[in-house]
């Protein structure tokens, strides 16, 4: 790290992701002391007019239309992977063997052997250089809370694991053709889009690991427009112009084992009318129970069986400066947003390396999530038939 202890961010890519990693660097040093400063360097791009317009946009320094030349540049410490899964694993790699820090948004890789090489490449070069995955939804504060809950032993034993991530952006058959849905560039659909995400809550908070499913994918639509108004993670094709095959899931349904006997229930979808981004989780244990929606992100209901048998779930709104990240922002009661998790996360990652520590979730975490995926596909192409992960 530098004498000026400054660390120095190099971001690859800048559309939806990278704009939420850019609103992070640029927030994280203004609510929370850190021990070292985020610089925001440069950040690439295939476009030179198209990322320069973007760092100018979101706060970078300079632009790149090569990536190599992020980790070729000694005032960058730190390389923030913001684009298809299918360049995962060759930037991480490069980044990790040069020596620089590395955050690389979920899922970790498009196949184990990608997601195996870059957990190799990130424990060989610790602790000289970090490596993190970016599961984001970890640091939704109600969800830490959640994490803290379980580990206290508040929920007794755990039984039974309910996750769901519900999404509709994809239910008009005339949507457009994106990376999404192309699985050489996504790896898969709903399935590592957003699935990836509540398989990874479930473990965290449960603190335990799948070790086998069965599993479900459907493809609702097959072919979509190549062309057409590009809204959001969707928009409008037309509907005489040419189109393209689906290469990926619409949907995805697994039941799941876990490793201490709790069993669960998980389901992605974006085809669920109505359903913007209810990222859900339910944990019953044996003395108590939690549940959350990220669509009421600043809660979290919580049943005890002991404090009120009859009552039923009790909503606790996360904004008290005792629970986690919140005490850095609002007076009590004044919710958080969708960008205050990629906030925490940069928050966390700095001090990570401040201290020299693994950051979490590790490449090794995330490519346990990447093994449930395989597991999920090798079941749904195999009559369901239960598969160990």
């Amino acid at each position: 790290m530098s004498e000026t202890e400054t660390l120095g961010i190099g971001m690859v890519g800048y559309a939806f992701m990278g704009a939420a990693h850019s609103h992070a660097w640029r927030t994280a040093p203004r609510f929370f002391d850190l021990p070292l400063a985020p610089r925001m360097a440069a950040v690439a791009g295939r476009d030179p007019d198209r990322v320069a317009a973007a760092a100018t946009r979101l706060g970078w320094e300079s632009s790149e239309t090569d990536w190599r030349r992020l980790i070729e540049r000694d005032d960058i410490d730190l390389i923030d992977i913001c684009v298809p899964g299918d360049l995962h694993a060759e930037i991480a790699i490069a980044a990790l063997e040069a020596g620089k820090h590395v955050l690389c948004e979920k899922p970790l890789a498009n196949s184990v052997a990608e997601a195996e090489q870059m957990t190799a490449a990130a424990e060989a070069a610790a602790p000289r250089a970090l490596a993190m995955c970016g599961f984001s939804y970890r640091r939704t504060p109600a969800l830490s809370l959640a994490k803290r809950l379980v580990d206290s032993g508040a929920l007794g034993s755990i039984r039974h694991v309910r996750a769901q991530y519900l999404q509709d952006w994809l239910s008009d058959e005339n949507a457009p053709l994106t990376w999404r849905l192309d699985k050489t560039k996504s790896g898969s659909g709903a399935l590592g889009d957003i699935g990836a995400h509540i398989v990874d809550a479930a473990q965290w908070i449960a603190g335990s690991n799948v070790t086998g499913v069965s599993a479900m994918l459907e493809t609702f639509v097959e072919e979509r427009p190549v062309g057409g108004d590009f809204v959001g993670l969707g928009g409008h094709g037309g509907t005489d112009g040419p189109k393209g095959p689906v290469t990926v899931d619409d949907a995805a349904i697994f039941t799941a084992r876990f490793d201490d006997g709790a069993i669960g229930v998980f389901e992605a979808t974006r085809f669920a009318l109505g359903r913007k981004n209810a990222m859900r989780l339910e944990i019953n244990g044996s003395k108590a129970a939690l549940a959350f929606d990220f669509e009421d992100l600043n809660s979290l209901w919580f049943y005890d069986s002991a404090e009120a048998p009859n009552a039923g779930f009790r909503r606790i709104l996360a904004t008290e400066p005792e629970h986690p990240y919140t005490g850095n922002w609002w007076p009590v009661g004044h919710g958080l947003g969708y960008e205050h998790a990629f906030t925490h996360q940069a928050v966390d990652l700095v001090e990570a390396i401040a201290r020299g520590e693994q950051p979490r979730p590790s490449f090794a975490e995330a490519l346990g999530v990447q093994r449930v995926l395989a597991a999920v596909e090798a079941s749904a192409a195999d009559q369901s038939r239960w598969t160990e992960v």
